[in-house]
């Protein structure tokens, strides 16, 4: 129930702005994680994991409210994604709570019901990550993370690891004994 008072305040906040507006010419920085929670509900909802994907709209809720505190909603490329976002999670919530689904619909000046809105659709080429964040380990606990693109190599992983601050800084004048590389996610350094 509280989390539906959210999605309200979020919906009455949106209202009708940037209605009829471009969702493409919108921030990527706000469509990404709302096109990639998207999709993920959509899968969840397919495998009758329906918690899983009433998790995820709860995370879709906190991303656009952050971007709406953050002040996005005041250019037009933010308004335009906000709203996307906003317009998805009420379509998608439209089968978990139908009669909420609707009051939000119409917050959000849109006519006539959401029945009718269809099921939101999610572009491909935001789903794409381009880097990840890979986790050192030093004798097994955490000592540094970093973004590495996708497909960074072994080797150049294990070099970039070696030379950060925190590792050095850990292992002090301990020989390395051995580096274990997972690219593109994790390396743990073992040492002597």
């Amino acid at each position: 129930m509280k989390w539906l008072q959210r999605v309200w305040r979020l919906c009455s906040d949106v209202g009708a702005d940037g209605r009829g507006s471009d969702p493409t010419a919108g921030d990527v920085d706000i469509r990404t994680p709302v096109h990639r929670l998207v999709a993920d509900a959509n899968i969840q909802c397919e495998h009758k994991r329906y918690n899983v994907a009433i998790a995820r709209l709860m995370e879709l809720t906190n991303v656009l409210r952050k971007s709406v505190d953050a002040g996005a909603a005041s250019a037009p490329s933010g308004q335009a994604a906000i709203r996307e976002g906003a317009e998805a999670l009420t379509r998608i919530l439209s089968i978990f709570a139908p009669f909420a689904a609707e009051e939000f619909w119409e917050l959000l000046g849109n006519e006539p019901s959401v029945v009718w809105a269809g099921w939101p659709t999610v572009d491909p080429v935001l789903l794409v990550e381009d880097t990840v964040t890979c986790i050192v380990q030093v004798a097994g606990k955490l000592r540094d993370k970093f973004d590495v693109p996708v497909g960074i190599g072994e080797d150049e992983l294990r070099e970039r690891a070696l030379a950060s601050d925190a590792v050095r800084r850990t292992l002090g004048d301990r020989p390395v004994r051995r580096v274990v590389v997972r690219p593109p996610r994790l390396v743990n350094v073992v040492p002597g």
